[in-house]
């Protein structure tokens, strides 16, 4: 079956939020995500290109995606929240996702902000199936609740992050509570320039069904 998307305008707690759904091409999902974008106040939108690949290598794994602007950004309502307004508008559009799919496990991924977003609600909420963080910043507030949380965490990281150098986030994995993995992806920046597809690839592989 062709896969389906809708352009959706979800109830978020500083007002509508623009969204993207998107199913699986082919095969039935076993499992539904939000993905999370990088910072609002730097140009990220749901439209990024990280975002677009690790929404299509979930997608290639079986898993319905539900992507979002945060708010204030493109048609989503309200102004920038610190960090603590997007925790609430990913909450919301989890809710969301999880109503419309009530039968399948959830999991939460993002890019860079993002990746702060759904690590921090992931450890609050207890369930995800993973927590799948892209280019985790290091040097933007502290990560010690990863320290004690319990829920699946894959980290996926450009080997020349300059927002999370490989010494710097390495060293704060190796406090990290498993179960965790890390995983490299050889590219020339934060944003995986010349790595993108080796993205995609790593994400539909860790995100798969086990074999």
């Amino acid at each position: 079956m062709p896969r389906r998307i809708e352009s959706l305008s979800l109830a978020g707690p500083a007002g509508r939020l623009e969204a993207l759904l998107e199913e699986p091409e082919d095969i039935e999902p076993r499992l539904c995500a939000v993905v999370c974008h990088p910072h609002p106040l730097y140009g990220g939108t749901m439209h990024n290109k990280v975002v677009y690949r690790l929404a299509r290598g979930l997608r290639r794994a079986g898993i319905v995606v539900l992507r979002f602007n945060f708010r204030g950004v493109g048609a989503s309502s309200g102004e920038h929240g610190h960090l603590e307004g997007e925790i609430e508008d990913a909450r919301a559009a989890l809710a969301w996702l999880r109503e419309r799919y009530p039968a399948l496990p959830y999991a939460l991924a993002g890019f860079s902000f993002g990746s702060r977003v759904v690590t921090r609600l992931g450890c609050e909420t207890s369930g995800a199936g993973f927590l799948m963080a892209a280019g985790f910043p290091t040097r933007w507030g502290s990560p010690d609740y990863l320290e004690t949380c319990p829920a699946p965490k894959i980290f996926i990281q450009s080997t020349n992050d300059q927002f999370g150098p490989r010494a710097e986030l390495q060293a704060m994995y190796e406090r990290f509570a498993a179960p965790k993995q890390l995983h490299w992806i050889e590219s020339a920046d934060h944003f995986f320039a010349g790595g993108l597809e080796a993205l995609e690839e790593q994400v539909k592989a860790v995100a798969g069904p086990p074999t």
